[in-house]
C-alpha cells in the first residue's frame, strides 16, 4: 500500500472515531432530553385532567424556578444537597454498583455535624465548622461503604443493602433525636440543641444562596477529574466494565469498591453536615426531606456524569423550588412536582432501553 493510501485510511479512520465519539456524546444528550420532555408532556396531560391549564402551569413552573432572581436563589439553594447526593449515585455507578442510599449517608452525616457542634462548644467557629465537615463526611463515606462492603465480601446486593441502611439511618435519627439528643425546649417539634450561629457556614457574598453550592461545584468538579483523568480512575471504570478482567490484571476490586462507596457516602455526608450548618442550624425531621432518593434522579438524568449531574441538579432543584408557587396560583397541592419527578424517573429508565438504536449517532463507524 502507498504512503497516500495509508495516509487516506488512517484520516479515515480519525474521522470515523471523531464522528462516533461525537455521536456518543449527542446521543447521551438527546435522548435523556427526550425522556424529559416526554415526562413533561405526560405530566401536563396528567394535569390537565383535574382542570388546569398546562401552559399556565410550565409557566408558572419556570416563574418559579428562573423567572426572577429570588428565584434562581432559591433553586440554587435547593441544587446544593442535590449535586452531593447525586455524586452518591453517580462514582459507584462507574464501578456498576447501583447505590441508592444517598439519604442515609445525608442523615447520618447530619448527625454527626450535629453531635460534634455540640461536643466542641466554644471552639473557634473555623475549628467547628472544619471538624462538622471531616466528621460528617467520614461518617457518610463508612455509612455507604458498608454497603459496598457488604457487596463484594458477603454477596449482599448493594442496591438493597443501601436503601435499608436509609432506613436505619431514619430509625436512628428519629431515636437520638426524640431521645438521648433532644432539645428540652423543643416542645412540639422535636429537635437537638442549635449548633449556634457563629458555627453556620453562612451565604456567598451578594447572594442568599450558602457555600453548600460551592462545595457541590467543587466536589462535583473533583469528581469528574478523579474518575476520567486520574490512574484511579481508569482502574475503576476497567473494574466497572469487566469484573473479571480487572482481577486478571492485578487490580484490587475490593479497595476500589471500598474507596469509591466511601467518596460517594463522604459527599452524602457532607450534604447533611451543609444542611445543618447552612439551613436548620440543628438536627430534627425536617433533614429527611427526601434529598438523597432526589439525587437519583440527578445521577441516572446526568448519565453518572459528575459534570453533567451540576446542571441536571440545578434543573431538579428549580422544579422543587416552583411547588410553592404552583400551590398558591394554580392551587396543586405542593408536593404535584414529586409526581412530576416520579414520571421524569420512569421515563428515563424507560429510555435507557433506546441506546444504540439510532444509526444517526453511529454513521461514524460505519
Amino acid at each position: 500500500m502507498s504512503e497516500t493510501a495509508q495516509s487516506e485510511s488512517k484520516q479515515r479512520l480519525l474521522r470515523a472515531a471523531f464522528t462516533e465519539r461525537i455521536g456518543g456524546a449527542a446521543e447521551y444528550i438527546v435522548i435523556p432530553a427526550l425522556a424529559l420532555a416526554a415526562a413533561l408532556i405526560t405530566f401536563g396531560i396528567f394535569v390537565s385532567l383535574f382542570g388546569k391549564n398546562p401552559v399556565e402551569l410550565y409557566l408558572y413552573m419556570y416563574q418559579g424556578a428562573f423567572g426572577t432572581w429570588f428565584s434562581w436563589q432559591n433553586t440554587l439553594t435547593r441544587a446544593a444537597p442535590l449535586i452531593l447526593t447525586a455524586l452518591c449515585t453517580a462514582l459507584p455507578a462507574q464501578l456498576g454498583l447501583v447505590v441508592i442510599g444517598g439519604e442515609g449517608a445525608l442523615l447520618v452525616g447530619a448527625l454527626a455535624a450535629t453531635s460534634t457542634a455540640l461536643a466542641l462548644a466554644g471552639a473557634p467557629p473555623f475549628v467547628v465548622q472544619l471538624a462538622m465537615m471531616l466528621v460528617a463526611m467520614a461518617v457518610g463515606g463508612a455509612w455507604i461503604a458498608l454497603s459496598g462492603g457488604l457487596q463484594y465480601y458477603r454477596g449482599v446486593n448493594e442496591t438493597i443493602s443501601s436503601l435499608l441502611l436509609v432506613y436505619i439511618a431514619l430509625a436512628l435519627l428519629n431515636h437520638l433525636v426524640e431521645g438521648p439528643m433532644r432539645d428540652p425546649a423543643s416542645l412540639n417539634k422535636p429537635s437537638t440543641r442549635e449548633i449556634g450561629a457563629a458555627n453556620m457556614i453562612g451565604t456567598i457574598p451578594g447572594t442568599d444562596v450558602h457555600w453548600g453550592l460551592a462545595f457541590g461545584l467543587i466536589a462535583a468538579v473533583l469528581a469528574y477529574v478523579l474518575i476520567f483523568h486520574t490512574t484511579f480512575g481508569f482502574a475503576t471504570r476497567i473494574a466497572g466494565g469487566n469484573v473479571r478482567a480487572a482481577k486478571v490484571v492485578g487490580l484490587s476490586v475490593g479497595r476500589l469498591i471500598l474507596i469509591v462507596c466511601f467518596l460517594a457516602g463522604a459527599a452524602a455526608g457532607l450534604a447533611g453536615m451543609v444542611e445543618v450548618a447552612a439551613v436548620q442550624g440543628r438536627t430534627n425531621a425536617n433533614l429527611a426531606a427526601g434529598y438523597g432518593f432526589t439525587g437519583i434522579l440527578v445521577a441516572f438524568l446526568a448519565r453518572h456524569n459528575p459534570l453533567a449531574v451540576i446542571p441536571v441538579a440545578v434543573l431538579l432543584g428549580g422544579i422543587n423550588a416552583s411547588g410553592g408557587l404552583l400551590q398558591r396560583r394554580l392551587g396543586l397541592p405542593d408536593a404535584s412536582v414529586l409526581v412530576l419527578q416520579g414520571m421524569i424517573f420512569v421515563s428515563v429508565l424507560a429510555s435507557e432501553t433506546l441506546y444504540g438504536r439510532f444509526r444517526i449517532f453511529r454513521q461514524g463507524a460505519r
